[in-house]
């Protein structure tokens, strides 16, 4: 199956500190990739450079087999939506006002939306079930409302990938696992691809397809969740012993954490 974006080699520096480093990532239709990592490691550096959003990195990027740089940022976003981390959102509009902008990479520069736009806004409400707050302003929802909106804007944009920077930060176990389970159903049920930096390895393993370990701006192990969760790797990314383990009951990865630093 053809990638949706493939980087290769990407190394990216900033203010003269090397930020990414010789890191390579591929995204394939109908899965979730994982990126995981200390602070630090370089996982929102990684989202913002292969959207286009940070220029001047080293390596290849190509979005739909064709170089990044042959795309215009209004071309990028009819193929790339993001969701960032949850932010700031005291504008006076209205949710549905926010998830209407989703269709801006659509539309010309003085262009008013149509029916066919406000269809897909009010397809992109109902899939998210967000349809009940469409006339609530943006500011007064809760966190995970929020992320909730911020995932029906990027689906009005209909793209054949999400990108998602920490989608559940700051939200209680309950929205944790709501938003991955939304976003688990439309990446099977729209054949999408999806990127998102999680900080929580727990949740990753238990949603993600694959996993990429990001140490210091290089990766450092990518594959199936049990394959990159493994102890040798925590130690050395994270600096701590623990042992994987599989949950009786559930079946998914779940991770004893036994100390800081080597054991003695």
């Amino acid at each position: 199956m053809s990638s949706l974006l493939t980087a290769t080699s990407v190394s990216y520096a900033r203010d003269g500190n090397d930020i990414l480093r010789d890191a390579s990532l591929t995204i394939a239709p109908g899965e979730l990739v994982g990126l995981i990592g200390p602070n630090g490691a370089g996982k929102s550096t990684l989202l913002k450079v292969v959207s286009g959003l940070w220029s001047g990195a080293q390596g290849d990027i190509r979005l739909l087999e064709k170089p990044l740089s042959r795309y215009s940022p209004r071309e990028i976003a009819r193929v790339i939506a993001q969701v960032p981390q949850i932010t700031t959102l005291d504008f006076p509009f209205t949710v549905q006002q926010v998830v209407l902008m989703g269709r801006n990479p659509h539309l010309s520069r003085f262009q008013l939306e149509t029916a066919q736009d406000r269809g897909i806004v009010e397809r992109a409400l109902e899939r998210t079930q967000t349809g009940e707050l469409a006339h609530r302003l943006i500011g007064t929802l809760s966190g995970g409302e929020r992320q909730r909106v911020l995932l029906a804007r990027a689906l009005t944009q209909q793209p054949r990938l999400l990108l998602l920077d920490e989608p559940t930060a700051n939200l209680d176990i309950q929205h944790q696992i709501a938003i991955f389970e939304l976003v688990t159903g439309l990446i099977c049920e729209d054949n999408l691809g999806a990127v998102a930096a999680i900080h929580d390895l727990e949740l990753a393993a238990r949603f993600c397809d694959r996993l990429v370990l990001l140490h210091q701006g290089t990766v450092l192990a990518q594959g199936a969740p049990a394959d990159v969760l493994t102890a040798a790797h925590i130690r050395a990314a994270y600096g701590v012993e623990a042992q994987p383990y599989s949950d009786p009951i559930t079946g998914h990865l779940r991770l004893s954490i036994l100390g800081n630093g080597h054991l003695e």
